[in-house]
């Protein structure tokens, strides 16, 4: 199993270091036996999906998730993404009402980002990949340290970014991010236990499209269907 990743050129100059570490070699080996071993999502060739759809030199917006989908063949790589036949799960559901309040975009009849992905929306969960059924089962294997290297990479080497951090696990981030570089705005998590305490309503997709207008890039084209 090749876990270091045929990615973007960039984004493998930007990590390159990383991949080096012995944090790395040993999340590989933890990787080979889980998936010879159990049950994992995303599919293998599906774990760099989010480097892969959205090059490091593209990114516009990060969107930061925790931990992929543990059901069945729902995660493929992107954070709060799933695949086109699969139902769309609740905090996803949560980001489509704000969606539809902020910018007047009818709900979506699918749950796949990857229309945002391409147009320079970072989707990156902290961790990669997940044990079926089983919940944050590989966190603090590796995961993190690389995820926190690609945001730190990011904030170091482009300028103008907007970071969309959701619940205290993204905004924990924060720290990574240089605020004079970058903007960062901040919301509660869409999950359905917490979406009412300030997510429904921050209008962060209209704020953004804002923010990059005035930066003079393009505004991204927020509407799935």
């Amino acid at each position: 199993m090749n876990i270091i990743p045929t990615i973007d050129p960039a984004w493998h100059t930007a990590l390159e270091h990383a991949f080096k570490e012995q944090y790395f070699i040993d999340l590989k080996l933890f990787l080979l036996d889980e998936y010879k071993n159990y049950v994992v999502y995303p599919k293998k060739n599906e774990l760099f999906a989010a480097f892969d759809k959205t090059p490091f030199n593209q990114v516009k917006v990060v969107i930061l998730g925790q931990d992929p989908y543990h059901g069945e063949n729902q995660a493929h790589g992107l954070c709060f993404s799933v695949k086109q036949s699969k139902k769309i799960p609740p905090s996803l559901l949560n980001i489509y009402k704000e969606l539809q309040s902020d910018l007047g975009i009818q709900k979506p009849t699918h749950g796949n980002l990857t229309k945002w992905a391409a147009q320079g929306v970072f989707l990156l969960n902290s961790t990669l990949s997940v044990r079926a059924k089983t919940p944050l089962s590989h966190q603090k294997k590796g995961w993190e340290k690389l995820t926190n290297a690609a945001i730190t990479a990011l904030s170091n080497e482009k300028n103008g970014i907007v970071f969309l951090l959701w619940g205290e696990q993204a905004q924990a981030k924060e720290k990574l991010i240089d605020s004079n570089k970058h903007h960062i705005l901040k919301a509660a998590h869409p999950s359905p236990l917490s979406a009412h305490r300030g997510f429904l309503g921050c209008k962060h997709f209209s704020k953004t499209n804002a923010i990059l207008k005035a930066e003079g890039l393009t505004e991204i084209d927020w509407e799935i269907n």
